[in-house]
């Protein structure tokens, strides 16, 4: 019986260090793809900065593009919950939370929009990602979107939703627009607003 726990301990401590290099080869990953255009990321990189071998990431992840579509899918897990946080209890608390988040993610989401083509299987990701954020404006504005009683009202309010809340308007705004993230809240405050207190069909 004590031999057959002790196994059991050690190979749960060996399924324990193995996530634990996983997750720190996912870090490096991370770390690399936020600064380093997609192509030009080697696995000796992502290797070196995990202190691990090429041959651990590779027998854990297969290739670069497997390691990246790992990287996407934790990343959008995190993402996913800390985007559900910035529903406020208004509107004003949600666009502030909102603009806090892009802060936060905005630059890594937009990169991934723009290079996902470049990894089999991040396409899908990178949609399902455009598909939370639809979601995500339907749920924090519903009960805006409840006054509007036509549908193609509703459909049109919506649509403008999710372009006031995506994080390439919050781009635009903070960067080409040169604002600062206080003035990009107010900024989206106020083409949101008015939107929402409008009821006329």
């Amino acid at each position: 019986m004590k031999d057959g726990a002790a196994r059991a301990y050690r190979m749960t401590a060996r399924a324990e260090a193995a996530e634990r290099t996983g997750q720190r080869i996912i870090d490096a990953m991370l770390g690399l793809y936020a600064d380093v255009p997609y192509d030009r990321i080697r696995l000796e990189d992502v290797a070196a900065a995990a202190e691990v071998t090429v041959q651990t990431v590779i027998r854990r992840f297969g290739t670069k593009h497997g390691l990246l579509a790992a990287t996407v899918e934790r990343e959008l897990s995190r993402l996913a919950a800390d985007r559900a946080a910035a529903v406020g209890e208004s509107p004003e608390g949600t666009l502030h939370s909102l603009v806090r988040y892009y802060e936060n993610h905005g630059a890594l989401i937009l990169k991934l929009y723009a290079e996902a083509g470049q990894a089999p299987g991040v396409p899908e990701l990178a949609a399902r990602s455009r598909g939370y954020h639809v979601s995500w404006c339907r749920e924090a504005f519903a009960k805006h979107l409840e006054g509007v009683h036509d549908k193609a009202a509703r459909t049109r309010r919506l649509a403008q939703i999710i372009a006031i809340c995506d994080a390439t308007t919050w781009r635009i705004l903070r960067f080409d627009g040169g604002l600062s993230a206080r003035q990009t809240e107010e900024a989206l405050r106020e083409m949101l607003l008015p939107l929402l207190l409008s009821r006329a069909a």
